[in-house]
Order: C-alpha cells, then sequence, then structure tokens
C-alpha cells in the first residue's frame, strides 16, 4: 500500500518540478543576457565532464623585517680639557716677565707678547699633566634586519575536461567540480 502512494505523490509533484525548472532556466537565461548581453548567433552553452582539476601555485619571497639587538664593547677616551687654569697662568707669569722689558711702548709690546707666549706655554703644560685616559663601556646597538620566507598562493586551476569525446584544457580562477559548463559557437569554415 506504501509504494501505490509513493508513487502517486512522485507523479503529482513531476510537473512541479519540471515547471520550476523551466522558470529557473528562464531565469538563468535573463542573468546570462544582462551579464554576458545579447546571445550570440550560433552560440549554445552544454556541460562538459571534468576529468582533472589541478591547482597552480606561484611562489614569492617576502621579506619580514625584525630588530635584532647585540650588546658591543666601545672604547672611549677622554681628557680633561680644562686648560684655563694653564693658561691664566701662563699668561700672568709671561706678561710679568715681558713687562721686565723695554720702557715705553715696547715695554706695553713686551708685556702683550708675554702674555700671550705664556698663555700658550702654560696651556700645553697643563696638557701634558692631564693624560688622555682610555676606557670601554658596553653599549646595546639595534639594527633592523630582513628575514626572507617563500610564501606559495594559489592563482588558479588547470582544468581537463572531456566534451563529446574530446579532451581539452584551461585554467581558470575556480575550481569547476565534476561538471563545467561550456560555451560551444559554430562558425562556418572555408573547404
Amino acid at each position: 500500500m506504501r509504494y501505490p502512494l509513493l508513487l502517486a505523490v512522485l507523479l503529482s509533484i513531476a510537473p512541479l518540478l519540471a515547471q520550476a525548472q523551466d522558470r529557473y532556466g528562464d531565469r538563468y537565461e535573463a542573468e546570462r543576457y544582462e551579464s554576458e548581453g545579447p546571445p550570440l548567433e550560433n552560440v549554445n552553452y552544454s556541460y562538459a565532464d571534468v576529468l582533472r582539476v589541478d591547482p597552480v601555485y606561484r611562489s614569492t619571497r617576502v621579506a619580514e623585517p625584525r630588530e635584532e639587538c647585540y650588546d658591543t664593547e666601545v672604547r672611549r677616551s677622554s681628557r680633561n680639557d680644562n686648560t684655563a687654569a694653564g693658561t691664566i697662568v701662563g699668561a700672568i707669569i709671561g706678561g710679568a716677565l715681558g713687562n721686565q722689558v723695554g720702557k715705553g711702548d715696547g715695554r706695553k709690546a713686551a708685556t702683550v707678547a708675554g702674555a700671550v707666549a705664556g698663555g700658550v706655554i702654560g696651556r700645553n703644560i697643563d696638557a701634558s699633566n692631564n693624560p688622555e685616559r682610555v676606557y670601554s663601556e658596553r653599549q646595546t646597538r639595534c639594527e633592523v634586519v630582513d628575514d626572507y620566507r617563500d610564501v606559495r598562493e594559489l592563482i588558479g586551476y588547470d582544468v581537463e575536461y572531456r566534451y563529446r569525446g574530446e579532451v581539452y584544457m584551461s585554467r581558470l580562477d575556480y575550481d569547476p567540480g565534476e561538471r563545467l559548463r561550456v560555451r560551444i559557437s559554430v562558425t562556418p569554415a572555408r573547404p
């Protein structure tokens, strides 16, 4: 009793399914018309069986910057460059000695020359009494370095498919699955 009832239900639904298929096909053709324009002469659409789908990758090398820090020893030197005291004392002594030479304007010139010479001598003596000191200190230095890595990017699919016994190959930007919709165009050829 169940099987005849099931068969009756299926037979009553079949015309509705066919009608829905026709409506869907009409809607599909309308959408295709909007996206592809008016149908071309001698162009039809059908389906081909997909035999193989191979993903196609492109490898690119990508730089990733990172900061790398390290400790290093830096040598420094220092000298007490405060030689003003030696210069002043030298200028005073040189000026006093220059003042002992000559008379009048000559004495003034000798005082000035003695002060200059004494200042230079005093500065040099003070510098030699404060020798240069060398010391080292640890310093952290950082620099940016690039690490490289290879990245594989999917760029498409090589698809092998069969239509009416002939095998074709195309590169697509999507995986078509088991069936591929194909456009068939027929044009006359010269003999």
